[in-house]
């Protein structure tokens, strides 16, 4: 607490004004954490001063907010970036989350990226001795904890290796399981059963609501290296107000595949061609309750995961190509996003991002306008997927049904099948004994 206090203090967190009348005072806490290595021994204990914001309204205490908070796909982004090109991966942690200052420093010819998540800071670049300056430099500005080559961020284990650098979340599965006393279960050879299909009212409602809320977003944020479990997750997620009976044991089905893939996460290896590459699929009607289509997508670059989804749509489709097409244009979006991304990031790509789709229907939709007098009834903001084939953006091109790997954000799936879009997708396990680096 001391050293907390202390540190505030000689960084000038705050000014100490009158107290008046129509001076809205929010009052602070300290929170206490204890944060743990990978292998689950104590790193070190720490102490936050807190202001207890929500005693603020918006709009009348303050006008905007800061929180400097990096999105998972720019992190997947400049790891690839990184094993590509053979760069260390610096982290440091920040003694204070109050972070205020001024950093200017100007090089020419020097590609480095500092990334930030409130006081969690990763930086790499083609230039070791400029991180190394850059890393004195805030450490002037801030009290700072130098970490080393990255190897446990925001809850994320870190394997560095010759093939490449493994993303996974061992320590974080293990303690799930420990939480919902599943260690000691039978592993699962898929996340859910095969035509399993949930609905609002399938079973009597679940004694323990509170408990199925608190796993369900324990296993949303295990989704962020763990595309095979996203559509599981996600139809979970949907019966949050009122969980069932069946809707806890397809969640224990889900932890017992988990405890068999404890140590599966997702692999960046060197790119050998800079190519934005993405897949595309939609299974029509799928929700019982309200006939709305399950849309699912994931984008590689250079044969490296950035990004994927799987999700409810948010109307109902008269058919199976308009929602493949309404899964379409949300691909196309985040297609457009990483584009703008790397663009900013000064990041050539090779050529047009390669998009498939295995509906023929969408295809020739988003190809061909003669279409377009057929399909009025889908919102117009869903036809800048055309606008963006016309400009060669994006190149939709077709991939047959059984060779589509995106199946495995939209549905149940066999055993054989889902193991086979898995084999697809650049998934690895880590080469480290779970039980030792967990114990």
């Amino acid at each position: 607490m001391k050293a907390e206090f202390d540190s505030l203090l000689a960084k000038n967190t705050w000014t100490l004004v009158p107290c008046t009348p129509d001076l809205n005072v929010i009052s602070n806490k300290w929170v206490f954490r204890i944060k743990h290595k990978v292998d689950g021994s104590v790193d070190k204990f720490k102490a936050r001063l807190v202001a207890r914001g929500f005693e603020q309204t918006a709009g009348v205490d303050f006008h905007e907010t800061f929180s400097p908070v990096i999105k998972p796909c720019t992190i997947r982004l400049i790891f690839t970036l990184a094993v590509t090109n053979q760069w260390s991966i610096q982290q440091i942690d920040v003694n204070n989350a109050f972070l205020n200052g001024d950093l200017k420093q100007t090089s020419s010819g020097v590609q480095l990226f500092i990334l930030i998540y409130v006081d969690d800071i990763l930086l790499t670049g083609n230039d070791a001795q400029k991180i190394s300056e850059v890393i004195h430099l805030l450490n002037q500005q801030f009290a700072l904890k130098t970490l080393g080559e990255v190897n446990y961020f925001l809850g994320l284990e870190a394997h560095r290796s010759a093939a490449g650098l493994l993303l996974s979340q061992t320590k974080y599965i293990h303690d799930l399981l420990s939480h919902t006393h599943m260690l000691g279960c039978k592993p699962s050879p898929t996340p859910i059963a095969t035509g399993q299909k949930l609905s609002l009212l399938d079973s009597k409602l679940f004694d323990h609501p509170s408990l199925y809320r608190s796993v369900i977003g324990t296993l949303q944020y295990l989704t962020l290296t763990r595309p095979d479990i996203a559509f599981t997750v996600n139809k979970l997620s949907q019966f949050l107000h009122q969980p069932t009976v069946n809707h806890w044991a397809v969640c224990k089905h889900l932890l017992r595949y988990l405890k068999g893939t404890m140590n599966l996460g997702v692999m960046f290896r060197p790119a050998k061609r800079m190519l934005l590459e993405a897949y595309s699929d939609a299974d029509w009607a799928s929700s019982l309750d309200d006939r709305k289509s399950t849309g699912g997508h994931f984008v590689l670059l250079g044969g490296n995961l950035l990004l994927w989804s799987a999700k409810k749509q948010g109307v109902v489709s008269r058919s199976s190509a308009e929602s493949e097409y309404r899964s379409l244009a949300d691909t196309t979006a985040d297609l457009v996003w990483l584009q703008s991304l790397l663009k900013e990031l000064d990041i050539k790509i090779e050529q047009s991002s390669l998009l498939w789709c295995d509906n023929m229907s969408a295809v020739a939709m988003a190809s061909n306008p003669v279409f377009h007098a057929r399909t009025k009834h889908i919102e117009i903001d869903i036809h800048f997927v055309r606008d963006k084939v016309l400009s060669k953006a994006i190149d939709i091109r077709y991939i047959p049904s059984e060779d589509q790997p995106a199946d495995l954000f939209t549905k149940p799936l066999s055993s054989h099948r889902f193991q086979l879009l898995c084999a697809k997708l650049p998934l690895s396990s880590s080469v480290k004994n779970v039980s030792s680096a967990v114990t």
